[in-house]
């Protein structure tokens, strides 16, 4: 922007043309920021086991686990996924009631051994031969109990993100033996702590994958820092995005590749823009800004009122002005 003009901009002719000229456009403008990402698995969390053992059998990254079957085996047993909010704290047997006595029995129908079960939060007889029907299918010593750790639930199937536990590890209820996420891919890019406006829930996304497609999503939220790195003395923030259209979106990509993210902090779609270098900021009592409008041999000033600012350009609004008028544009 530069200096000229007055308060009755808009009603005086110059003499001279200014030494260069634009026209005003119409066009999207948007502010953005773009980084970095790579693509992930929402809701991170690690899996402890609840009692101490020996990994026999370690995690394979990258795999897909559902109901039924097992995460891991400690001490050459399986250690089983089923679903429900609420984790395994105990051993289940006769007599106890309970919501995770409800979830267990919610499952045993799902896999198909609840024959005879009604479902309610009381571990019954009708609980325990579901129960032992089950574990002679998993191989198990056929005792009608759910013994502590031998069970572990997770609100839905789950991808394994990491085995943080390996072959013939010693683990116990302090350490994981793995973390897991759900199977709804997202991405994650870090951005830095001046940049936090970005990181609101419902920022929109533009991410270019390793293929060289694109893919619009949102900003679901932030997640904490995984290598214990403490996030108030880190620089950046790691922004979790769910992508429009979900799983589909990433088949096939590259996952390991880097994917860019552009940030769309604001934008306004369709408006009438020039350069930043054609607006004036008009002297005199009212001040605001104005723009210099050639029309022939001559040019006047017409008062306009500006808005979003993109890319060197700027919106500019006014009774006045039109697409396609030509403006003067200052020069060094």
């Amino acid at each position: 922007m530069h200096g000229g003009g007055g308060a009755d901009a808009g009603s005086g002719r110059a003499e001279r043309r200014p030494p260069a000229t634009t026209t005003i456009t119409r066009a999207d403008l948007v502010v953005s920021e773009t980084v970095d990402g790579r693509i992930d698995f929402a809701r991170h969390r690690a899996v402890k086991p609840a009692v101490a053992g020996t990994v026999t059998v370690a995690a394979r990254e990258g795999a897909t686990v559902t109901r039924g079957r097992a995460l891991y085996e400690l001490d050459d047993k399986p250690v089983t996924l089923l679903y429900g909010p609420v984790p395994s704290f105990r051993e289940m047997k006769p007599g106890d009631r309970g919501s995770d006595v409800l979830q267990l029995e919610r499952n045993l129908v799902a896999l198909g051994y609840g024959g005879g079960l009604y479902v309610d939060p009381r571990y019954d007889r009708a609980t325990e031969a579901a129960v032992k029907r089950w574990q002679k299918s998993l191989n198990r010593v056929v005792t009608g109990r759910v013994g502590e750790g031998h069970v572990v639930f997770q609100p839905e199937e789950v991808t394994v993100v990491r085995a943080d536990a390996a072959l013939a590890d010693r683990v116990g209820p302090d350490g994981a033996v793995l973390t897991v996420a759900s199977t709804r891919p997202v991405v994650r890019a870090e951005l830095d702590q001046s940049d936090v406006s970005l990181a609101a829930p419902g920022t929109r996304t533009e991410v270019t994958l390793p293929s060289g497609t694109t893919a619009k999503g949102r900003v679901t939220g932030t997640v904490r820092p995984e290598n214990g790195e403490d996030a108030a003395a880190s620089n950046s923030i790691t922004v979790e995005i769910g992508l429009d259209g979900g799983a589909a979106v990433v088949s096939g990509e590259d996952t390991r590749a880097t994917v860019t993210v552009k940030f769309v902090s604001r934008s306004r779609e369709d408006v009438l823009t020039v350069p930043v270098e054609a607006v004036v900021a008009l002297r005199g009592a009212d001040g605001g800004y104005g723009l210099e409008v050639v029309q022939g041999g001559a040019s006047r000033m017409v008062r306009v009122e500006t808005g979003l600012t993109a890319d060197g350009r700027i919106e500019v609004s006014g009774a006045r002005i039109r697409e396609g008028l030509t403006v003067g544009v200052a020069t060094e």
